[in-house]
């Protein structure tokens, strides 16, 4: 689709749906299949192509990598294979971003939606990224734009919605809470996120540095909205402990070893806090200190003139958490499709597009 065929104001009625777009779905792993389901299953968009990266996914139908019948759509590990069937958009979803294969990808005409955080704020970028990303935009007409559940929809379309009814924010902070007693993976648990293990003396710089990357650039683009700019961007961490032995579906935590875990990454403007992400993830609720925590889900605090305090709970079984919570991060950007089709060219964030919703029928 050329941006000639858009509609310039991005605002979807009836005569945008009534040509579906071809939509590519890259990346199969827990958030691309339930995006790949979701495409299939969508009144207003075609499954053109699947992109998929280990030899056992190669030459299925993309049905059975979802879980529905057979729909005459075979998946490839060849980006040229992907580049010649014109589509519309690319739903855009591996573990690691490629620079190259995303440029060929916007050069070559079609859209992008990625679940990856790269693209949040573009003042955050490298310049030279920025610059080629933007070239790429540029010859292919088309737009790039990063989202998700978090970031994204809680941590953007939220608090935007929230401060539009502040004329005065003291601090406006999103709570994020995950009870992982439930989860059966040990190898992630206690191998990957330290849960388990005696304290350390400092919290790990790498998951700092992680969530500081992945979160901050939505925390500034949220800032520059309501021209209140951010002078840094800081993370810390602490863990409780676990203050009796818990027995959790992915094994034993023993007393005094680490059983929560938090991350908060701080908006600094004047000295102080103006927006935060904090994540808390935790084992068991016994614990030393003893931290508050809520069922896994959101809590958003606005401290304004306009004060709000607001619970958003996840009411799904803890068993099937796994089963769902995909659906939080994939089904958002499927519902952008339409919205960054409709775009101008270049890198488009929250701020840039209409709000968009649901098309269900």
């Amino acid at each position: 689709m050329h941006h000639d065929d858009r509609t310039r104001a991005g605002v979807l009625g009836p005569a945008d749906t009534a040509k579906p777009l071809r939509v590519v779905q890259w990346a199969t792993g827990n958030i691309g299949t339930r995006s790949l389901r979701a495409v299939l299953e969508h009144p207003h968009l075609t499954l053109a192509g699947v992109h998929v990266h280990t030899p056992d996914k190669t030459g299925l139908d993309a049905g059975k990598l979802c879980g529905l019948d057979p729909v005459g759509v075979t998946t490839t590990d060849d980006i040229d294979d992907i580049l010649a069937l014109g589509a519309d958009c690319v739903l855009y979803m591996p573990r690691a971003g490629d620079i190259d294969e995303l440029c060929r990808l916007l050069g070559s005409g079609a859209n992008v939606v990625t679940t990856r955080s790269d693209f949040h704020h573009p003042p955050s970028m490298d310049p030279a990224v920025r610059e080629r990303v933007e070239e790429a935009c540029a010859r292919g007409g088309t737009s790039v734009h990063s989202t998700g559940s978090s970031p994204g929809f809680i941590t953007e379309a939220v608090p935007l919605v929230l401060v539009s009814v502040q004329r005065r924010l003291e601090t406006l902070i999103v709570h994020e809470f995950a009870d992982l007693s439930r989860r059966d993976s040990p190898g992630l648990l206690f191998d990957v996120m330290g849960f388990g293990r005696a304290p350390a003396g400092e919290f790990d710089e790498r998951h700092l540095s992680h969530v500081r990357s992945s979160f901050g650039p939505s925390l500034r683009l949220v800032a520059d909205a309501l021209a209140l700019p951010l002078d840094s961007v800081e993370a810390s961490g602490e863990v409780a402990v676990a203050a009796r032995t818990a027995t959790i579906a992915a094994g034993t935590l023993p007393a005094g070893t680490v059983a929560a875990q938090r991350m908060t990454v701080s908006g600094m403007r004047a000295g102080r806090p103006l927006l935060q992400f904090m994540a808390t993830w935790y084992c068991t609720t016994d614990l030393d200190p003893a931290w508050t925590v809520r069922p896994t889900g959101w809590h958003l605090t606005v401290d304004g003139d306009t004060p709000l305090d607001i619970d958003m709970r996840f009411p799904v079984p803890l068993e099937r958490m796994g089963e769902v919570s995909p659906g939080y991060t994939a089904h958002r950007a499927v519902n952008a499709v339409h919205s960054v089709c409709a775009a101008p060219p270049g890198i488009r964030t929250t701020i840039d597009l209409p709000p968009f919703t649901a098309t269900l029928a």
